[in-house]
Order: C-alpha cells, then sequence, then structure tokens
C-alpha cells in the first residue's frame, strides 16, 4: 500500500526545511515535500512572489506527483492553498491541514480577524519598515512566530530563524506581504467541501484563535484542533503533538 503524499507549504520568510523535523516523524507514515514558495529559498525565479505565484507553483507540484495529495499549509501556506483552490479547484486535494492563518489578514470595522492589534495604518507602517530596514525587521518576526510570554532568547532555533529570514529578498518579502495584505479568502471558504483540519495556538501573538470557530461556521466539515502550549508555531513549538496529529488526519481520511 502507497504512503499518502504531503504536501507542506512553508510561512513567510521561512523555507521548506522547517518541516524536517516532522518528515523524520512521519517517516513510514507519510511521503513528505517541503519546497520553498515562490520568492522565498531556491524556488525558480519564474514564478513571481505573490499568492498567484504560489497557486501556479502549487499547480505545478501537483501536476508532478501520482494520486491524490493532502496539503498542509502554515501561515502563508494556507493563503497560498486557498488561493491554488480558488484557482484550480478541489479534484487534486484529498485533504487539507492549515495552521494559524486568517483568510483576510486585514482587519476592517466589520472583520475583527485579521492581524492581531494590526490597523490598516499600523500594517502601513510595518511594511515601510520591512522595505527600509529588513535586516532590523528579522528579530521582530521571528518573536512573532511564537507564544505570547516566550523570550526569543529561550528559543532554541532562534538564531537559525534570524538567519532565514535576513537571507530572503527583502524586495520579494515586501512583495508577497503586500499579497497577503491585499488578499481576501473570505468568500472561497464556503465552498471547500473536502477534509479539513485548521490548527490553531491557543498563545498565537498573529491571529486571535476566534478565526478557527468563524473558518467553522462557513465550512462545517473543517475540524478545529488547538495547541495549547503554542503560539504561530506549532510545528516548531509542539513538534511531536503537531507530527501526531498530522498522522491522525492522515489516518482518519484514508
Amino acid at each position: 500500500m502507497s504512503l499518502p503524499t504531503l504536501l507542506c507549504l512553508h510561512g513567510w520568510t521561512m523555507d521548506g526545511s522547517l518541516f524536517a523535523d516532522l518528515a523524520r516523524r512521519l517517516e513510514g507514515r507519510a511521503q513528505v515535500l517541503a519546497p520553498d514558495l515562490p520568492g522565498h529559498g531556491g524556488c525558480d525565479p519564474q514564478y513571481a512572489a505573490t499568492l498567484e505565484g504560489c497557486s501556479a507553483f502549487i499547480k505545478a507540484q501537483l501536476e508532478e506527483i501520482q494520486g491524490p495529495v493532502v496539503l498542509l499549509g502554515w501561515s502563508m501556506g494556507a493563503a497560498a492553498t486557498w488561493r491554488y483552490l480558488q484557482d484550480h479547484g478541489q479534484a487534486r486535494v484529498a485533504g487539507l491541514i492549515t495552521v494559524d492563518m486568517s483568510p483576510r489578514i486585514t482587519c476592517t470595522p466589520d472583520w475583527p480577524l485579521g492581524l492581531k492589534g494590526q490597523s490598516e495604518a499600523r500594517i502601513a507602517a510595518a511594511t515601510a519598515r520591512f522595505a527600509a530596514d529588513w535586516h532590523a525587521s528579522a528579530p521582530v518576526l521571528a518573536k512573532g512566530m511564537f507564544a505570547e510570554g516566550r523570550n526569543l532568547r529561550d528559543v532554541p532555533c532562534a538564531s537559525e530563524l534570524i538567519a532565514k529570514i535576513r537571507a530572503q529578498d527583502p524586495q520579494k518579502m515586501v512583495q508577497m506581504w503586500r499579497s497577503l495584505i491585499e488578499m481576501d479568502a473570505r468568500p472561497l471558504i464556503p465552498s471547500l467541501t473536502l477534509p479539513w483540519s485548521l490548527f490553531a495556538g491557543v498563545r498565537s501573538r498573529v491571529y486571535p484563535l476566534a478565526v478557527a470557530d468563524w473558518l467553522k461556521s462557513q465550512a462545517p466539515q473543517a475540524t478545529p484542533e488547538v495547541f495549547e502550549a503554542s503560539g504561530h508555531s506549532p510545528l516548531l513549538e509542539e513538534p511531536e503533538a503537531f507530527a501526531q496529529s498530522v498522522a491522525a488526519f492522515l489516518a482518519r481520511i484514508g
């Protein structure tokens, strides 16, 4: 019996190598693929650093894989899966796992479930800071990946993550960031009928936990699962629990 294929899609400023630990934990239970997404790491530059570019990239990846695939999208990776599903439909996807992501990251008076505490003006100011001094932005971005109350100096991989952020092309990072700001995947969500697990960190600094409740209200087949000790990155903060939850989802959808 062949192993299920799990295509893992990383977050903004990161790369596919962050899923190496998950691949090790799932050895014998899944074929884990974790490419670098457009604008990041070693991704083919033919793909633009936008969600549209991510959609085209995912399509090309799926064309090279035999059989159905489960998509696991963390943060920006989740936004990329939504854009792919919007553009190309659900036929090639056996299941979906999204990790701590809102379908619209910009808050408005009628949408409070975007980035925590970030008005449109504050997002614009952050974008200007990213463009002006990417090097200085890296520690701030790395800290946001972890649970509220956790100091970055207590994170063993902090220096590695900061270096990873700084190694990215600042222009491409800002381009992708602008694409994320412009995203509104809310109209897509009710059309999704595939098996779906909604992973979220209880202590996320990035998105409110209520995002998962909203997503489930629009896609009743989706199942929220929370990680009590995690922030935005349960794959790094609770790696064994995260791997077990992924394995359980793969087993459930068969």
